[in-house]
């Protein structure tokens, strides 16, 4: 295979909404938690997602986006019988405690809960398999599945190459996307394992915990039978619920993967030498030599720093780089593992530390803002939207985003109906400079 045949990962970063606050929606995400109540800075927030997709992009790293968004989301509202027009509509909603910062949410950004991806060196069929995340553990998030999937259903429209299924149905089987799979392959266009992580059994009664696991292992299976993978190269993990229950609400904050190489804390699953076993063994079957990290860093040192949520991602030339928030570099602890995994030989090259401290408040780091999809040079051609960037069209965003949004955002602000109406122009523009069509309801209407 040639380097102009291979297949390479993208990174489909989420684009931070307009209604970006500080809500504390996000039960077990202690960081959401924390800051709740505090003033945000849409604009800030969205700008310092661009600035890391420029990392990515002058690193030789594929880039893509997904868009925001509608929010408020006044269709939720007008199904629960709220009527009138849109600034009554919000005036009502703003009244019932809490129900207006939830279907104000901006959480979208987080593009690794949009859903699961196979790539087509993986599937029966040699398509790439998407399935939308259903989200059912919180109210604000089960909102997006709709538009989520309609949005990758634009993108990825060739049939002949792409199936975007319907996300797994009954909210009993909660789904939470690519943050809770990850895939391990000696390159990224070889067929891989796919490791389904999960906190349990949706039919499991009484567990005794301080955080409700958000995945469920039935959820993960129907995502891998629907995908049509080899189960030989599957594996079912389960998360430990000391993580969970230390604020690792999603795996990716106790481990990420990239290539052959997988960096996980020391507690990230439940009998984690076994599990760690399990996954060498399957890796030495299928002729992958899986390179296990586990850096000695506390807990939660690890939730706070968001050191596993980090971006690792292989590079044009074969380096593997690690894009990691500021507070690693600021967290001894995480500097030191990150120090002590960094250099020649080792499972880093280099590290770049990046600025997101809007979104870090909020709960999400690096790997929260990206969904990962493997795709050849002519899955590319077949994308069914002008979502891949350059550095010109990544100029247009930020211009988009100068445009309009605002620099401050408190609770009350989610009831001014100028700011739906200033949402839902600037999601108008952009639907029109991705190309993406009537994505949004506003525009279905």
């Amino acid at each position: 295979m040639t380097g102009a045949d291979r297949a390479v990962e993208v990174n489909f970063d989420g684009l931070i909404g307009p209604t970006h606050s500080f809500a504390g929606l996000a039960h077990g995400n202690l960081a959401s938690a924390a800051n709740r109540g505090e003033p945000s800075n849409p604009r800030a927030a969205a700008l310092q997602g661009v600035a890391k997709m420029r990392t990515l992009m002058s690193l030789g790293v594929a880039q893509a986006v997904l868009p925001p968004h509608e929010r408020p989301f006044l269709p939720a509202l007008r199904r629960m019988g709220f009527t009138g027009d849109d600034a009554a509509v919000l005036a009502a909603a703003s009244r019932a405690p809490g129900l207006l910062a939830n279907v104000s949410s901006a959480s979208a950004m987080w593009t690794a809960n949009a859903g699961t991806i196979s790539p087509s060196a993986d599937t029966t069929d040699g398509r790439v398999h998407v399935t939308p995340a259903n989200l059912a553990s919180h109210f604000h998030r089960a909102l997006e599945t709709a538009t989520t999937t309609r949005v990758l259903k634009s993108i990825f429209a060739d049939e002949r190459r792409f199936e975007v299924h319907e996300a797994v149905p009954f909210s009993h089987f909660g789904d939470e996307g690519a943050a809770n799979h990850m895939r391990l392959a000696t390159d990224h266009g070889a067929p891989g394992i796919e490791v389904f992580v999960h906190g349990g059994s949706a039919f499991e009664e009484g567990v005794s915990a301080r955080f409700r696991a958000r995945q469920a292992v039935q959820a993960s299976h129907v995502v891998a039978t629907g995908h049509g993978l080899d189960w030989r190269r599957v594996l079912l993990m389960r998360q430990s619920q000391a993580a969970i229950d230390a604020g690792a609400f999603h795996n990716d904050v106790v481990a990420v993967a990239d290539g052959p190489v997988l960096l996980a804390h020391p507690q990230a699953f439940e009998d984690q030498r076994a599990a760690l076993d399990r996954l060498r063994a399957v890796g030495e079957a299928v002729g992958i030599d899986v390179r296990i990290e586990t850096p000695d860093i506390p807990l939660p040192d690890a939730v706070s720093s968001y050191l596993f949520n980090s971006q690792l991602v292989t590079l044009p030339d074969g380096g593997r780089v690690l894009i990691a928030p500021v507070e690693v570099e600021e967290t001894p602890s995480a500097r030191a593992a990150v120090d002590a995994m960094t250099g020649q030989g080792r499972a880093i090259n280099d590290v770049r530390y990046v600025d997101l401290r809007q979104s870090m408040r909020n709960g999400g780091g690096p790997a929260c803002l990206r969904l990962r999809v493997v795709l050849t040079p002519q899955e590319i051609a077949a994308l069914g939207a002008g979502v891949m960037m350059t550095a010109a069209k990544l100029d247009l965003v930020e211009a988009w985003i100068m445009r309009w949004y605002r620099d401050r955002l408190e609770e009350a602000d989610l009831a001014d109906p100028a700011l739906l109406n200033e949402s839902r122009s600037a999601l108008d523009e952009l639907s029109k400079l991705l190309d993406l069509g009537s994505i949004h309801d506003f525009q279905r209407a």
